[in-house]
């Protein structure tokens, strides 16, 4: 009987401690942090981005790991890995129509009403990644500057100030090219560059900035009025000032000619920064001036969002990431460890590192700031509005067209898709 009792004893005290163990071990299993994945097209930002990472995870103890995506493949691979229910918890948005899609077939989280959003960001900056009916899909992450790099000791030697307006430029332009000194080292040989970095850099001081744009898209301005008349004779008045064979000059051709000295001034975005880093020469950035008595604006371009997916089995901590993005906490570090010439659209005071790109970044302040033109509505149709202002931009710096005839061309073009909203 003894040795019965004992057996039954030792059983029950086996199963007590193997119940025990794992009570333990569910326990431990329930105090384990999630780990979540973010998706992105920048594989070059991996560093970037694992220590920004790092830095949430310090504070917060919620890891995130950064899995980018070779950049032309990105849509199409996360395409892939929504459909498929593998998609990352926090990823990288496209703007406009790419990622509104996205949001519509109910993989993008609705980020509307997400703390800080509306607070920090400008309806201009939220407007990428907002649909038509005003549901945010996602968060502003990072923009780039569109602007004017320009030879100080150019610029010094010949006692040229910055220019605040057009006509300034343009006189600046002038006295440089008489001097035996090419003012402008950009060409058309590639085309895309002259339309992106200097047709819609001066745009928005040209039309009247975001508001401006709206109502051009709204109908309530035509696509030839006066103003854009002048924008597209600010192009043509430019040619003249560009290096000589400039229609068959390439981007990294007119990036050479002004890290060499060989030209004083090079229209481009704030991406093009660390190219200059090393020149024997001191250099800035100005804004595109506006025309006397027009007020400042800027492209201060959508360069990514960040959103979540709406079906991620971590809905609190992907939220609680978002709003901490959208604090000024949180701008501040990704200003910290973004590549320079990338910069965080809230609307906090931020500190930029590197002079170059602080100085770039500051040109944002106290003028309206929107995106290139044609991007938010014009770029679907067939033709689109990027193809026709980019081949007529082109024609008007050749001489083939005058800046009339390039925006009636260009408004004709739009008026066989576009329908204003």
């Amino acid at each position: 009987m003894r040795k019965t009792m004992s057996l039954v004893t030792a059983v029950a005290c086996l199963a007590v401690a193997a119940a025990l163990s794992l009570g333990v071990t569910s326990c431990a299993k329930a105090k384990e942090k999630p780990v979540l994945t973010m998706g992105s097209w920048r594989a070059d930002d991996v560093t970037a981005w694992t220590n920004l990472l790092a830095e949430y995870k310090k504070a917060t103890g919620v890891e995130i790991q950064f899995k980018p995506t070779n950049p032309p493949d990105y849509n199409a691979t996360l395409r892939l890995q929504l459909d498929g229910g593998t998609g990352p918890d926090l990823m990288f948005a496209r703007s406009y129509d790419t990622g509104t899609e996205l949001f519509k077939i109910g993989y993008f989280a609705d980020v509307t009403d997400l703390k800080g959003l509306k607070e920090n960001f400008t309806e201009g900056n939220r407007a990428p990644w907002t649909t038509a009916e005003g549901k945010a899909f996602a968060i502003p992450l990072a923009a780039v500057i569109q602007g004017v790099y320009y030879n100080k000791d150019i610029f010094e030697q010949q006692g040229i100030a910055v220019p605040t307006t057009w006509e300034e430029f343009l006189a600046a332009c002038d006295k440089l090219q008489k001097a035996g000194i090419t003012p402008l080292a950009n060409g058309v040989g590639e085309e895309w560059d002259i339309n992106e970095c200097f047709m819609m850099g001066l745009l928005p001081g040209f039309v009247g900035g975001y508001k401006g744009r709206l109502a051009y898209e709204a109908g309530t301005v035509p696509f030839n009025d006066p103003n854009m008349v002048a924008a597209f004779q600010a192009m043509a008045d430019v040619a003249k000032y560009c290096p000589k064979g400039f229609e068959a000059l390439t981007y990294n051709d007119a990036n050479a000619l002004f890290a060499t000295g060989k030209a004083a001034m090079f229209a481009d975005g704030s991406w093009t920064l660390d190219t200059f880093k090393d020149v024997s020469f001191k250099w800035g950035t100005f804004a595109f001036p506006s025309p006397a008595g027009k007020p400042a604006a800027i492209c201060f371009h959508a360069d990514a969002g960040l959103t979540m997916n709406a079906h991620t089995k971590y809905p609190e901590e992907c939220k609680a990431f978002l709003e901490w993005m959208c604090s000024a906490e949180g701008a501040a570090t990704v200003a910290k460890y973004l590549p320079n010439g990338f910069y965080p659209m809230i609307n906090a005071d931020i500190t930029v590192s590197d002079p170059h790109s602080a100085e770039m970044y500051g040109l944002i302040k106290g003028k309206d700031q929107d995106v290139r033109f044609c991007w938010p509505r014009l770029m679907s149709g067939d033709p689109s509005g990027y193809v026709l202002m980019n081949q007529d931009v082109i024609a008007v710096m050749k001489g083939q067209k005058t800046a009339k005839q390039a925006a009636d061309d260009f408004a004709a073009g739009l008026a066989k898709w576009y329908k204003p909203l």
